[in-house]
C-alpha cells in the first residue's frame, strides 16, 4: 500500500480524505497535533501526533513511512480570528508549512497536495473567480494560504517539488455513513451553527448583516460537500503520482452560491424545525458574494460534484448531527 501524509488528517477536511484516501487504495498516515483536530476523527489508517513546527518529528515520521506524496490541511482557518491575532496565522500557517516542505524535501518526497482557498482572492464582488483572478487576501488567513502557494512555486523551482493547489469555497456536509464529520470548538461554520440552533444547542443563530447588497440582504457563499472536496484530492494525488503531470491550481466549487438566508430555509426544509436567529453587525473580513467562476476541476481532473446541492450537504450533516460527535 501507498502512504500518504495527511497532515490534519484528525480535523473536519482531513479525516474526509483520509476515508476518501483508503477507499483508493492508499494508506493514509495522520499527522496532526489534535489542537484543532479529534483522534477519534482518525479511524483510516495510522495516527502519529506532532507539530508542523517540531522538524524532529517531522523527520521521524517520513523516515518510518516513506509517504509518497503529502496531503496538507493543517492550519487555523478562522477569519475572525486571523484579523485579531494575525502573528499566530503567519507562525502557525507559514511557519508550519514551511517546516513541512523542508522535511518533505529532505526525504525525498517531492508530490504535494495543498489546501488553500478563495480567501485568497478577498472581496472581489461581481467577478468571475477562476484560476487567473488577482489574488488580494483580506486577512491573515487568505494571505498566509497565498505565501505558502507561493513557497510551493519556489521548492519547484529549487528541488522540483511538484504539486497541486486546491483554492476551495465553503465546505459542508458529512460523511454519508457518518464515520467522521464537522466539528470544531468554538464553531464557526454556518451549517453546523444554523444545526445546533434547530437542536437548542445554542440560543438562536447570529445573521452577521443582513443589508448586503443580495437578494435577501445576507451573504452569498459557493458550498461544497466535503466528500466532493476530497474526492478531488484523491484525483489530485493521480494527477501527480500516477499520470506525472505538472503543477496545476484548481478552484473547488459548484458555480452556484446560497444566501444565509436560504441556507436557513433549506435547513428548516430538511428538518421540519425552525432555526432561531438574530440579526448581528456585519464581520470585519466578510466579503458579500463569494462563487467560483471556473470549470478547470472538471475539465482537467474530470471533478463532477455529485453531493453539493444543499438539501443533501443539510440531510449529511444532520445525520451526523443527531449522532453526535467528538465531544468530551
Amino acid at each position: 500500500m501507498t502512504n500518504i501524509l495527511v497532515t490534519g488528517g484528525a480535523g473536519y477536511i482531513g479525516s474526509h480524505a483520509c476515508k476518501a484516501l483508503k477507499a483508493a487504495g492508499f494508506t493514509p498516515v495522520t499527522y496532526d497535533n489534535l489542537v484543532t483536530g479529534w483522534e477519534e476523527a482518525v479511524k483510516f489508517g495510522p495516527f502519529e501526533k506532532g507539530d508542523l513546527l517540531d522538524r524532529a518529528r517531522l523527520d521521524e515520521v517520513f523516515a518510518t513511512y516513506k509517504p509518497a506524496a503529502v496531503m496538507h490541511f493543517a492550519a487555523l482557518s478562522q477569519v475572525g480570528e486571523a484579523m485579531r491575532q494575525p502573528g499566530q496565522y503567519w507562525h502557525n500557517n507559514v511557519g508550519g508549512s514551511l517546516s513541512l516542505l523542508e522535511a518533505s524535501v529532505a526525504a525525498g518526497c517531492t508530490k504535494f497536495v495543498f489546501s488553500s482557498t478563495c480567501a485568497t482572492y478577498g472581496d472581489q464582488d461581481n467577478v468571475v473567480l477562476d484560476e487567473s483572478a488577482p489574488q488580494l487576501p483580506l486577512n491573515a488567513y487568505g494571505a498566509s494560504k497565498r505565501a505558502i502557494e507561493d513557497m510551493l512555486r519556489d521548492f519547484e523551482a529549487a528541488y522540483g517539488l511538484k504539486h497541486v493547489v486546491f483554492r476551495y469555497f465553503n465546505v459542508a456536509g458529512a460523511d454519508p455513513e457518518a464515520e467522521v464529520g464537522e466539528f470544531h470548538r468554538p464553531e464557526t461554520h454556518l451549517v453546523p451553527l444554523v444545526l445546533d440552533a434547530i437542536d437548542g444547542k445554542r440560543d438562536a443563530l447570529t445573521v452577521f448583516g443582513d443589508d448586503y447588497a443580495t437578494p435577501d440582504g445576507t451573504c452569498i457563499r459557493d458550498y461544497v460537500h466535503v466528500c466532493d472536496l476530497v474526492d478531488a484530492h484523491v484525483l489530485g494525488l493521480n494527477w501527480l503520482l500516477r499520470d506525472g503531470k505538472p503543477s496545476r491550481v484548481f478552484n473547488l466549487g459548484t458555480g452556484s452560491g446560497f444566501s444565509v438566508r436560504e441556507v436557513m430555509d433549506q435547513a428548516e426544509q430538511v428538518t421540519g424545525k425552525a432555526v432561531p436567529h438574530v440579526i448581528g453587525a456585519r464581520r470585519a473580513g466578510d466579503c458579500t458574494k463569494l462563487v467560483s467562476g471556473s470549470t478547470r476541476a472538471e475539465a482537467e481532473l474530470g471533478w463532477t460534484p455529485k453531493r453539493s446541492d444543499m438539501a443533501t450537504m443539510i440531510a449529511d450533516a444532520w445525520a451526523w448531527h443527531k449522532k453526535g460527535h467528538f465531544d468530551h
